[in-house]
């Protein structure tokens, strides 16, 4: 059974991306939750959103978790193993949809995670959830979107709300503070003039919601730095923080963590859980 597990989660790690997300997503096809997919957050095909919630009746907290993609790719239907997680553990968790590049460029995706995380607000309620104990969490591009929302008051301001209706944010491997330097990246959030406009460092005042920012130490994609930057600058600002970093784990891993067959073996998932109970 160990060298099962072993096995599955290494084809998860290793880019056999189907095959591991078909494996990684099983029990939510078996899972007592109850699963509500397509919910509109509004008028267009694609703001599209999913509800995942514990099978038992009741008041819920809420968390949204936007996923990751290098703001050009991913689906809210890759990850039901993460709506799944967290639903077993008594949250009503949300995945939505947003816009990616080259179809947008900063900050649509931005302004599509406010639009999503302002329904979730106004109408979770008759899913069970409690909007007033309402988390955040994101992923790699999904960790920045969400950052941005606590950060940058601007973007749900646009619907009458601000930051504060999030109790806490959880960051997963998040480029909160980097300088664009491939084509394409320096084309979404360009010209560089406009780049302090996508790093979450810019906006930190020390009035955000709690922040957990959580790293591999093997992760080559995002650089350790960014949840440096942040977390000194929340703490400068007399804000809350933590910052976690896990030895080996790289930028795919810190994601599979969430999975069945790794949440018992790495603290990932443990240390979201006991942070959102914190607040």
């Amino acid at each position: 059974m160990k060298a099962l597990v072993l096995s599955i989660g290494a084809l998860l790690l290793t880019g056999c991306t189907q095959l591991g997300l078909g494996v990684a997503n099983l029990p939510a096809k078996f899972s007592d939750i109850r699963i509500v997919r397509d919910v509109a957050f509004g008028p267009e095909p694609w703001q599209r959103l999913d509800i995942y919630r514990p099978d038992a009746e009741g008041e819920y907290p809420v968390l949204v978790f936007f996923y990751g993609g290098r703001w050009t790719d991913g689906s809210k239907a890759m990850y039901p193993f993460v709506g799944e997680a967290f639903a077993s553990q008594g949250y009503v968790t949300v995945i939505a949809e947003y816009r990616k590049y080259p179809e947008v460029r900063f900050p649509a995706f931005v302004q599509d995670g406010a639009q999503a995380l302002a329904w979730v607000h106004d109408h979770i309620a008759p899913y069970g959830g409690n909007a007033e104990r309402l988390y955040l969490a994101g992923h790699s591009a999904g960790a920045h979107i969400a950052s941005l929302l606590v950060a940058d008051a601007q973007y749900l301001a646009v619907y009458g709300k601000q930051p504060s209706i999030v109790r806490a944010f959880a960051g997963l491997a998040g480029p909160y503070d980097f300088v664009p330097d491939e084509d394409d990246l320096m084309d979404m959030f360009g010209p560089p003039d406009r780049y302090p406009q996508m790093q979450t460092t810019t906006f930190i005042d020390g009035t955000e919601p709690p922040m957990l920012l959580l790293w591999g130490e093997a992760d080559t994609l995002v650089y350790r730095r960014n949840i440096d930057l942040l977390a000194a600058k929340v703490r400068t600002e007399g804000g809350q923080v933590e910052a976690h970093t896990y030895d080996g784990m790289d930028h795919v891993g810190i994601l599979s963590s969430l999975t069945w067959f790794m949440r018992d073996r790495r603290p990932v998932f443990d240390d979201m859980l006991r942070f959102f109970e914190r607040h």
